[in-house]
């Protein structure tokens, strides 16, 4: 049963229809066996994904989620954080993926979500690429040039950051609201001359251009991302037990990639490779780039934990307080600790259930 939170917050709307103006634009792993309480609704459950390689791919390919729970759950793939967000916004999906930048846009327009799960911190998956023959070495020769970027992602606020702290205005740049797979349509016909972007269509364009900048490093410079994992906050707080098994298979399948090193041979990978299509040895050197916090850093002040200076909650305000500037929100949450969730991390933490031995 969907949550009709377009009703409950008028500026819901507003946010609708911004998002649809930018969008226009062997052993597989450790499952966690179970099934929900009859205590709370069977009905199925919405989650919305994206195109990034992670560990939790696996768990949706083999189905881990679903013998975990007990519930039926209907997978919906996303090209961007955008487009999620406005399916969240019209009480489409209960769950989703999406970029810290999204995320902000989201909660700063009244959107009623929590984060509860950092899927993985950015690093140097997410770079500024030139084109090979494009004449841009640097920063400073983007001027003139057209780049490719999803808007509203978190390509796109670091995009908009790097060029602020060159002293470039956007107006001395062709910005072009870009899907991944259109960025790499676009930069084989040489119609693009560079592009801020993910993997795995980021490690494609690399094979003919240059990196740049890595959001990596604008992570050094005090401008951290992540891609979280939202819900909408009544679906939550009605499906406790829910919440927590979905952390709990989650942060399983993140440990046994810590822990035993995928390689393009491993089942995981396989699985991996059977839902998005990418090659396995692309897959492994993905995967190497992200950092996938466990549960211990999900729950301290690194992340979930701590208040409005801490963690996730003061990057989604650093976040917001740039996005005001650009003028992409009209106001900014004085705290946004209330809507970072840590409780279902800390439940699966103390969960007494043994992994079990995955399929």
């Amino acid at each position: 049963m969907k949550t009709d939170v377009a009703r409950r917050s008028p500026a819901i709307w507003g946010l609708v229809a911004l998002l649809a103006l930018v969008v226009g634009g062997c052993s597989d792993a450790p499952d966690a066996g179970g099934s929900g309480p009859a205590s709370e609704s069977q009905s199925a459950v919405d989650i919305g994904y994206q195109g990034m390689l992670n560990p939790w791919k696996a768990a949706i390919q083999t189905g881990a989620f679903e013998k975990a729970t007990g519930r039926t759950i209907n997978w919906r793939k996303f090209s961007s954080g955008a487009e999620v967000i406005t399916s969240m916004a019209s009480g489409d999906i209960d769950i989703a993926v999406a970029g810290s930048s999204p995320i902000a846009t989201a909660m700063s327009r009244g959107l009623d979500v929590e984060l509860f799960w950092i899927l993985e911190g950015i690093r140097d998956n997410e770079a500024l690429v030139a084109r090979n023959g494009s004449g841009i070495k640097t920063i400073q020769d983007l001027r003139g040039k057209s780049i490719g970027v999803p808007f509203a992602s978190t390509t796109h606020y670091h995009l908009l950051i790097a060029l602020e702290q060159a002293g470039i205005e956007t107006k001395e740049v062709k910005l072009l609201n870009m899907q991944p797979d259109a960025i790499m349509a676009s930069w084989t016909q040489a119609r693009i001359d560079a592009a801020f972007v993910w993997s795995p269509v980021l490690n494609r364009i690399v094979e003919t251009g240059e990196v740049i900048l890595t959001s990596g490093k604008l992570a050094e410079l005090g401008n951290p991302t992540f891609d979280g994992i939202i819900a909408q906050q009544d679906f939550a707080a009605a499906n406790p037990e829910f919440m927590t098994t979905l952390v709990r298979v989650i942060s399983e399948y993140d440990a046994d990639y810590r822990d035993n090193k995928w390689t393009d041979q491993s089942p995981q990978v396989g699985s991996i490779a059977k839902l998005t299509g990418a090659k396995p040895a692309d897959i492994v050197a993905v995967l190497a780039q992200y950092d996938f916090p466990s549960l211990e850093e999900q729950t301290s002040t690194r992340w979930l934990g701590g208040g409005k200076d801490e963690g996730a909650a003061k990057a989604l305000h650093e976040t917001s307080v740039f996005l005001k500037g650009q003028k992409n929100i009209p106001s900014v949450l004085e705290d946004y600790s209330p809507l970072v969730n840590a409780s279902w991390a800390r439940a699966a933490q103390d969960s007494s259930s043994a992994p079990a031995t995955g399929e």
